[in-house]
């Protein structure tokens, strides 16, 4: 027909020129039909629509995924830089310790081998020395041995001679002091006779020479001992001579000789078992405080002189010179850590010197005097300070615990003599008359009488005079 297909809204359109029954029959069958293939139609399209809506799902998952996969891997990537930035700050700092740790142990090296050297030196000294010794001793027994056979050959010879003059010679006299024939008969004695004569006379001038030996020296052994023929003690601040000595050992006092200064103490080496203990110590609290002693080195440094330890502090007062000090240079301590660098150099020649170390709390003042001069002094040191009792007083050593706690660079070698300790500050006039023994100060609380305990090879001497002890 003619004419175009009308869609309406109500249906499915009609063709053009068709009477109306027949137009509602097609109608009809042809909405059926278009209906059926529009349902299929949507069921394919929503099943279309369902693997896509389906796949669309999957793939933001995925996304998802990936998203937090690449945070997670971000994440693990600053931990791991944070771990990486914290190890190379370890590493830096262990690189540093190592290196120091190298230098320690470098300087730690190279003075095990200066000790080695030094310790191997001083075994090869000392083998030396003890190979001298030795050979000094085996020439003494020698000459001892020579000496003894010589006596008992002279002795037999003069026994048969006494026993041969009698007989053989009535007109001669006995054998007496000395061995002369009779003035009667000057001739009956023949050549052999003489020499005896003259070898007894010899034995009788060489024993008169040589004296009564005598042994100036002996250990300390923690009590007082009685002085030795000869000796001079200090008692109750003067100083006297025993009365009526039977027979000296040592001339009488020359120019210049110090003398009558006490006991002796000698420390012949710097082991750690050579210490003097003074008891009781010091009994009440010092506000001013006078040590002098006479002193002779002999190791070319000075050592401790003096140690005073409490429970508290070790260092309460000493008098000590360290290897790693200048030589001759002594610290001054009272209440440790005050100290004070006192110089000391002309003790190192090996003489005998009087040293005098003076102190009061008042403004702290100190003084030093050698062989009576003053050569230091000064203020503001431990000022209104009070050195307590109850400690322990040590000659010849440094105590890091009361009692003990000694070192042998610390030990004093040589030896003290007239030693002794006030509780005041002597004065210019009472030092120098106590320097060449006019005067012994009053008011000592402390002298070597008072050496109550000693140890190692530590030997007490009693010297008439300083220039002619050990």
């Amino acid at each position: 027909g003619e004419g175009n297909w009308e869609v309406t809204g109500r249906g499915c359109g009609q063709p053009p020129g068709l009477p109306r029954r027949v137009l509602g029959q097609f109608r009809s069958a042809l909405c059926l039909v278009g209906l059926h293939w529009f349902r299929r139609f949507q069921e394919v399209t929503l099943t279309h629509l369902q693997g896509i809506a389906s796949n669309y799902n999957v793939s933001y998952n995925v996304d998802v995924r990936f998203r937090s996969l690449a945070e997670e891997s971000q994440a693990v990537a600053q931990a791991v830089n944070r771990s990486q930035a914290s190890l190379q700050g370890e590493l830096v700092q262990l690189k540093a310790w190592v290196r120091k740790l190298q230098r320690q142990s470098q300087k730690v090296d190279m003075r095990l081998r200066a000790l080695d050297l030094a310790l191997g030196e001083r075994s090869q000294q000392q083998a030396r020395e003890r190979k001298a010794h030795e050979a000094q001793e085996d020439a003494l027994r020698d000459s001892l041995a020579r000496l003894e056979d010589l006596v008992h050959s002279q002795g037999t010879r003069l026994a048969a001679l006494e026993q041969w003059l009698p007989v053989a010679h009535p007109g001669t006299t006995a054998l007496g002091p000395a061995l002369v024939p009779a003035p009667t008969q000057p001739d009956l004695l023949g050549p052999s006779s003489l020499k005896l004569q003259r070898d007894r006379q010899e034995l009788r001038a060489a024993s008169e020479h040589r004296g009564p030996r005598q042994d100036s020296s002996a250990p300390l052994q923690g009590t007082r001992e009685p002085p030795a023929s000869g000796s001079y003690r200090v008692l109750n601040g003067t100083a006297t001579a025993p009365k009526d000595p039977p027979q000296q050992a040592w001339s009488p006092r020359g120019p210049g000789e110090i003398c009558g200064v006490g006991p002796t103490l000698v420390f012949p080496n710097a082991s750690t078992k050579n210490v003097v203990f003074l008891s009781p110590g010091f009994v009440t609290a010092l506000r001013a405080m006078s040590f002098c002693s006479w002193v002779r080195t002999a190791s070319g440094r000075l050592g401790t002189l003096l140690s005073y330890a409490t429970e508290d502090n070790d260092n309460k007062l000493v008098l000590h010179g360290r290897d790693s000090l200048l030589p001759g240079a002594i610290h001054f301590v009272i209440g440790d850590p005050a100290f004070r660098e006192l110089p000391l150099q002309p003790l190192l020649d090996g003489q005998w010197h009087h040293v005098c170390v003076i102190w009061t709390s008042t403004q702290g003042r100190y003084w030093l005097h050698v062989d009576r001069r003053l050569v230091a002094t000064g203020s503001r040191f431990r000022e209104g300070y009070e050195i307590p009792p109850g400690g322990s007083l040590v000659l010849g050593q440094e105590q890091d615990s009361v009692g003990g706690g000694f070192d042998s660079s610390e030990a004093f070698v040589g030896s003290m003599s007239g030693l002794a300790i006030w509780d005041r500050a002597l004065v210019p006039r009472e030092i120098a008359n106590l320097a060449i023994g006019k005067e012994f100060p009053t008011g000592a609380i402390l002298t070597l009488a008072n050496a109550a305990l000693a140890g190692g090879f530590v030997q007490r001497a009693n010297c008439t005079c300083l220039e002619r002890c050990p």
